[in-house]
């Protein structure tokens, strides 16, 4: 097997899970409350991040990290994971999964749009374009295709899901010139992220699991969505030619996703939510093509 043919595998490895999350989210709600999936999601993951470490040999980089990129990414474990999934699982407690998922998919373009006030980038004519028919779609699924009423299925749950972008978009920008291993960094914030997930989950709700389905949602959240997965996406990108060659593959999860939906939660997916998941990924793919004219 060649390179890019090692590539593709472990690129549609991890797009293949991912989309498998927004279901493994839906379902583990039907046990426990966001804060406890949290709380046991990120255990799991911090075990996985440190399994995959220790196969790497990696562990003994931890000592050698210079003081300000440790305080950078214990202080980002408070953005991710405490916030941001807090926020996210909050909104898939309160929507259907075939809203929260394409909802969540607009950070890209949230991205974007802090990126201009915050790091000074241009905003262009293509990226408002962008922004605005991904927005389009985001109105056509929270309104289930009647956008002119303005009638949301959850209102809460669609600024929940629309703001967990905004966490996920500052995490990333505050990340942006971070050159720490990102699978160390990524144990360092969701480690940070721990003893704030144990106060909330001890204010607001129990840290025990009341069923072992929940127990094994969690495991299952933590170990993909929030570890390996990550890990199979960075060894497709080093093993690839081309970064576009595998990164336009991750427009297939979302449509994926909804299949998953269907099939695994029992959602009978809607036409609004298919044309609106269209007019997101048509703004993803406009922003893109974007960035590589410029």
């Amino acid at each position: 097997m060649t390179r890019q043919q090692q590539a593709y595998a472990y690129a549609f490895g991890a797009v293949l899970i991912w989309s498998t999350v927004a279901s493994a989210f839906k379902i583990s709600l039907r046990h426990l409350s966001p804060i406890q999936l949290l709380l046991w999601a990120d255990i799991f993951s911090i075990i996985c991040l440190f399994s995959v470490l220790l196969v790497q040999k990696k562990l003994p980089l931890l000592t050698t990290l210079p003081r300000p990129a440790l305080r950078r990414g214990l202080a980002l474990g408070i953005l991710n994971p405490f916030l941001y999934y807090v926020i996210l699982f909050a909104a898939y407690d309160l929507l259907p999964a075939q809203e929260a998922q394409p909802l969540n998919y607009t950070w890209a373009i949230t991205l974007t749009v802090l990126s201009w006030p915050l790091l000074g980038q241009r905003l262009g004519l293509r990226e408002a374009v962008a922004i605005g028919v991904s927005y389009a779609g985001v109105v056509l699924i929270s309104t289930h295709g009647a956008p002119f009423a303005l009638s949301f299925s959850s209102g809460p749950g669609v600024a929940l899901a629309l703001g967990s972008t905004i966490i996920w978009a500052l995490f990333w920008i505050f990340n942006a010139k971070d050159e720490t291993d990102p699978v160390i960094s990524l144990f360092l914030n969701f480690s940070a992220g721990f003893p704030f997930i144990l106060i909330a989950c001890l204010l607001f709700s129990s840290p025990w699991p009341g069923a072992w389905q929940g127990l094994a949602g969690a495991a299952y959240v933590g170990v993909f969505e929030m570890g390996i997965t990550f890990v199979f996406w960075l060894k497709a990108l080093r093993l690839t030619s081309s970064a576009a060659k595998v990164s336009t593959l991750i427009f297939f999860s979302p449509f994926l996703s909804l299949v998953f939906i269907h099939f695994l939660v029992g959602e009978e997916i809607l036409l609004s939510t298919i044309v609106g998941l269209g007019f997101i990924i048509a703004g993803n793919a406009l922003q893109q093509t974007g960035k590589g004219a410029d």
